[in-house]
């Protein structure tokens, strides 16, 4: 790879048996926004079968273009890592290694594991980059618990579930038609029922009446 190579978002590895104690404390003397996979503890190498050395992986999110050697040369020393680094290309794809969660054959690491500091927005990381799960879940969370306005789904969110909230916030107009649609199907089965209901009236009249003449012929 190019030394010269330069990117905004840069993940670097380090692993726990030489780490410092401190390297939270260390990652925000840097005051780049960062994040850090789980300690990855139970890792298998698929060679020899052995576990591997418990180690992290994480990221940098620069606010401009920064050089191989630059990024390299700021945590090699203090946080006793490889100074070996690689840019990003894509960071749905870093998620997913992080956590494993596209290969149900490895390890599964817990989200809540994750860690982050510098302002690092976790919440908005893991929508963009589960985005379709979210989305599923929000319908979920609509057609369970009956909403047909928009306040109430609000509502919901800031209360129980805050993640929820943002997507919800920048999905507006789909989850605004998708409720209008729920009360719209309300509303029709209710007149649909209403109909039915005044159609069968004028029958009952007519076989309490056809009952009544046969009674007193």
């Amino acid at each position: 790879m190019a030394k010269e190579q330069r990117s905004n978002k840069w993940a670097f590895l380090f692993y726990k048996e030489s780490a410092p104690g401190n390297y939270l404390e260390i990652l925000e003397s840097f005051h780049i926004p960062f994040i850090l996979s789980p300690w990855h503890d139970k890792d298998i190498n698929r060679k020899t079968g052995e576990l591997k050395k418990a180690h992290k992986h994480g990221a940098f999110f620069f606010d401009s273009l920064k050089s191989y050697n630059q990024v390299s040369e700021l945590i090699k020393d203090k946080l006793k890592c490889p100074a070996h680094v690689e840019p990003i290309m894509s960071p749905k794809g870093m998620y997913d290694y992080f956590v494993h969660a596209e290969n149900p054959e490895k390890t599964q690491y817990k989200i809540d594991d994750i860690e982050i500091g510098c302002g690092f927005e976790l919440d908005k990381f893991l929508i963009n980059n589960n985005n379709d799960d979210f989305l599923s879940t929000i319908i979920d969370v609509i057609d369970k618990k009956n909403f047909t306005e928009f306040n109430h789904l609000v509502r919901y969110a800031r209360e129980e579930n805050p993640t929820l909230l943002r997507l919800i916030v920048d999905k507006t107009y789909f989850f605004a038609k998708y409720l209008d649609s729920r009360r719209y199907s309300t509303d029709k089965s209710k007149i649909t029922s209403s109909e039915n209901s005044l159609t069968n009236t004028p029958n009952e009249t007519s076989d309490v009446i056809s009952s009544t003449t046969s009674i007193e012929v």
